[in-house]
């Protein structure tokens, strides 16, 4: 099998990130895990969301980890693979309106 720059294992170590800022990374730890707890959006809601966003972010971590807990809550593949074309929508929907950007700085430099 051919080695990857993203070493699957690593996803296991992230709580280590605490080890060299312990009190910013507890923070995030304790921001994370109440972000994701039951609201006005189910974990399951939550965890489809979070799917998405690991796609448009690119973030393989983030993929596997939700991938398996959306499995685990009864996410099926169907519903995966419509919150990730939601997620490029968006981002290549975001991408192409910033074209207004390029066609306004276009505009100026012409006039």
């Amino acid at each position: 099998m051919s080695k990857t720059y993203y070493d699957p294992a690593d996803l296991r170590k992230f709580g280590k990130i605490t080890e060299w800022s312990k009190d910013l990374g507890e923070k995030f730890f304790e921001y994370y895990g109440k972000v994701f707890e039951e609201g006005a959006l189910t974990a399951r809601e939550k965890s489809l969301i979070a799917l998405a966003v690991a796609h448009t972010e690119q973030c393989p971590y983030c993929i596997d980890a939700y991938t398996k807990d959306g499995l685990q809550r009864g996410v099926t593949k169907e519903e995966m693979m419509e919150a990730i074309h939601v997620g490029a929508a968006i981002k290549s929907g975001a991408t192409l309106v910033h074209g207004v950007q390029m066609m306004n700085k276009v505009n100026k430099l012409d006039g």
